[in-house]
């Protein structure tokens, strides 16, 4: 079982992503992971992206925002202790008049791999 603080400190840690999670090439922390702050992130074969993050609620919660031609999408992530352990949600919106295609193009790809994805993070924290 993994803690709070765990998941917090391997998702907060921008910089470090490429060195767990195999489809990412870069990403890159600008300035402290808040409320307001950005990140640059590449998906590997993928174009390099701007995130900003909307609401930082440390050890919690936090939203980022893409912005993207007429569209953008948000990432929420919430971390609950529970009786049963560590509760992972994650959800993803896109909102906008070329949302469709954007949800297309991106999000799908990103929902798809969404299980798999908070396993590895779940399988990465607890080796810190």
């Amino acid at each position: 079982m993994i803690t709070k603080k765990q998941i917090w400190n391997l998702m907060s840690n921008v910089d470090q992503w490429k060195n767990w999670d195999t489809s990412v090439e870069k990403s890159e922390l600008k300035g402290n992971f808040e409320t307001g702050s950005t990140f640059l992130f590449k998906p590997k074969g993928g174009p390099n992206v701007n995130i900003k993050l909307i609401k930082v609620l440390p050890y919690a919660y936090f939203k980022d925002e893409t912005v993207f031609p007429l569209a953008k999408m948000n990432g929420e992530h919430w971390y609950e202790e529970t009786p049963d352990g560590l509760k992972i949600t994650v959800t993803m919106t896109m909102r906008g008049a070329l949302s469709f295609l954007w949800n297309k193009i991106v999000m799908k790809g990103i929902v798809a791999q969404l299980e798999s994805d908070i396993l590895l993070q779940i399988n990465s924290a607890a080796k810190n």
